[in-house]
């Protein structure tokens, strides 16, 4: 199975996008990783590169969801092609929206990792403006015309059938990290979240709020700024920086509780990695977190101060529940296998191929 992707390396997608290559391997999968966006930095292609199922492949162009992208989004799109025409893939899975209307050869699998209009929603309580009309159309018209389109969960799915008001086809395949990159430590008494830092949507500025009414130190790891974007500016908590998986690994494991007070939240990578590392979940009540940890995890509406700071303070003073949440959440955390994410995307991969796919009704916008 030949297999064309793309990906960024801005945030999660592209720890997602590895993480799944990697577990095809064992599907006999071959892949393309077509890279869009900022350039990735050295560590990122030293990590790519070295998967021995993948082959790389780099044009650094906006991303869609980028102020004023389409003239960029649309060269990247003929220099997909041109990658598809020589590399002939029996799959094009795309980890972005605009490029499932293209004329394809074969059939897509678009996969739904984010989405401006929901994100709007959610973190600004309001429609998206209308400088995203072309946005909407895009997307619209990708969801139309992709033969599958994959949400990391159900309720995610349901947030795009409201936002854009159509059912498309597809299924929900939850995200997956392997296990032995992360695990328990010597915990500190030390509560960590991890991140986008610029993205408001993760609600950062909350745990710098409390920071002062919380007993435990609060550090954040991750980048606090992007191009064109507003940084994240808190000023009570210590920030570790970008780091690697192996060292947010680390840090992960010496922290006894991962709080993640998000927003808008469509999975949750770096929950997910929090649990694997050991640590008790406090999170937003939001139906993609109850979905994935309902039952080992604390849950706090994203607006509630005083809810965060009375549960944050008990967590570190409660050692049995801190430690019973530890437990619960890590035994979770194992069920999202790479293995079981490999399975289900080869899968639906081999039926679609399997399908005669009439390319000639693919709807292509203007």
């Amino acid at each position: 199975m030949r297999l064309l992707m793309t990906t960024d390396a801005v945030g999660g997608v592209w720890t997602y996008s590895l993480e799944l290559i990697r577990a095809l391997a064992g599907q006999d999968v071959e892949v393309a990783l077509a890279i869009l966006g900022p350039r990735p930095c050295p560590s990122q292609m030293f990590e790519a590169e070295r998967l021995p199922n993948c082959r790389v492949f780099q044009h650094g162009t906006k991303l869609e969801w980028m102020d004023v992208p389409w003239e960029d989004v649309d060269a990247a799109g003929k220099w997909l092609i041109a990658l598809a025409e020589d590399f002939v893939p029996d799959v094009v899975h795309l980890n972005d929206y605009s490029h499932a209307s293209l004329p394809w050869s074969c059939p897509v699998v678009a996969v739904a990792h984010s989405c401006v209009l929901t994100w709007w929603r959610s973190v600004k309580g309001e429609n998206a403006p209308a400088r995203y009309d072309e946005y909407r159309h895009r997307v619209c018209a990708a969801l139309k015309a992709a033969n599958s389109v994959v949400t990391p969960t159900a309720a995610f799915r349901t947030q795009m059938t409201n936002e854009y008001s159509l059912q498309f086809r597809g299924e929900t395949i939850p995200n997956a990290r392997w296990a032995e990159s992360f695990g328990p430590g010597i915990t500190e008494p030390r509560i960590i979240s991890a991140g986008r830092l610029w993205d408001e949507a993760k609600n950062l500025q909350l745990l710098d709020r409390i920071a002062p009414e919380v007993t435990w130190e609060i550090v954040l790891a991750g980048e606090p700024e992007l191009e064109n974007v507003r940084a994240f500016s808190g000023k009570r908590l210590r920030h570790l920086g970008r780091l690697d998986s192996a060292a947010l690994g680390r840090e992960l494991g010496r922290a006894g509780i991962y709080a993640a007070p998000a927003l808008y939240e469509p999975f949750g990578l770096a929950i997910l990695e929090a649990a694997l590392s050991g640590c008790a979940l406090a999170l937003s009540d939001l139906p993609t977190l109850r979905e994935n940890w309902d039952g080992c995890a604390r849950f706090i509406g994203p607006n509630d101060d005083q809810g965060w700071i009375d549960c944050l303070n008990e967590l570190s003073a409660n050692d049995v529940e801190r430690k019973r949440l530890q437990s619960s959440a890590r035994a979770r955390a194992l069920s999202f296998s790479p293995h079981r994410q490999a399975k289900s995307y080869s899968d639906l991969y081999r039926a679609l191929s399997g399908e005669a796919t009439a390319t000639s009704s693919r709807i292509a916008f203007a």
